[in-house]
């Protein structure tokens, strides 16, 4: 083992070798800010999936996976004259700085909160209006008038993007005081999507089935859940129970192209009934 311990300047020059167009790595050589995109996003769901699984051990790779990442991007906009990755390190501990005033009052590292802590409504208030600031200062002659729902970026997944969406409208006090009209709200979503189906327009069908996604999402949020979290919690288990089904017809020298369906759900039933027996 290398007994030698390396740093982020460490890291920092070997993403510079590897982009080295006359002695490095010719995949790293070609890539681009787009063609990096995909691999950003399956670092990120792989942190959060060793998360989910309390997998800590790897969960010390894959923050590092990411962590190159970011690495990769800013030597790539260092190559352009665009901005380097100590850039990237001062914006975001400017940013943080200025953004939490309530615990560095001097907006420096070495201020210190007094003795009058502020209530997490109060600094939620003091976010919001320091990012609307910060928003204004960097655009004055936008065209739209600002507004509650700024900065949230509509590339995100949508489930990701409706929860923002709804948090934000929240805040400002447009949103149930209890979970009751929710339910009323997504059993009438369900009903009208039914009605678009029996219809066969698609087009209010798949308007419908939005409305549906997007009521779920407020329920979850109203129940204090994550909306994302448990769809994972629910493909794992998915996951799991098909695989069951696959091991089980493998074992009596069956295939699935040749199992019935009604013999694939009894296995399906067998798989729920197993893991309720030894709960994970």
């Amino acid at each position: 083992m290398n007994p030698q311990r390396y740093r982020l300047d460490d890291l920092l020059t070997l993403m510079a070798r590897l982009r080295d167009p006359v002695d490095g790595c010719p995949w790293d050589q070609k890539q681009t800010f787009e063609t990096i995109v995909p691999h950003t996003l399956e670092e990120v769901y792989e942190v959060v999936d060793t998360i989910e699984r309390g997998d800590w051990t790897h969960l010390r790779e894959e923050l590092g996976d990411l962590l190159f990442q970011i690495v990769f991007y800013a030597q790539m906009a260092h190559e352009q004259g665009d901005f380097s990755f100590a850039d990237v390190v001062h914006d975001i501990t400017e940013k943080l700085l200025r953004r939490h005033p309530h615990v560095f009052p001097d907006g420096t590292l070495a201020s210190r909160r007094g003795d009058a802590p502020l209530s997490e409504a109060e600094i939620a208030a003091n976010w919001e209006r320091i990012k609307a600031e910060e928003k204004a200062a960097a655009d004055p002659s936008a065209a739209r008038p600002p507004s509650v729902l700024d900065g949230i970026p509509s590339t995100l997944p949508g489930m990701v993007q409706a929860t923002k969406l709804q948090k934000k409208a929240a805040r400002v006090g447009f949103d149930w005081d209890n979970v009751a009209p929710v339910w009323t709200m997504l059993h009438s979503e369900l009903d009208e999507l039914k009605e678009a189906a029996e219809q066969g327009d698609i087009e209010a069908m798949e308007g419908e089935l939005g409305d549906i996604l997007f009521a779920t999402i407020n329920l979850a949020r109203h129940l204090d859940l994550d909306p994302e979290r448990a769809l994972r919690r629910t493909n794992r288990k998915f996951g799991d129970r098909f695989r069951f089904i696959e091991e089980t017809l493998a074992a009596q020298g069956c295939t699935l192209d040749a199992a019935s369906l009604d013999e694939m759900d009894r296995l399906w039933q067998a798989a729920k009934q197993s893991r309720k027996q030894t709960p994970r």
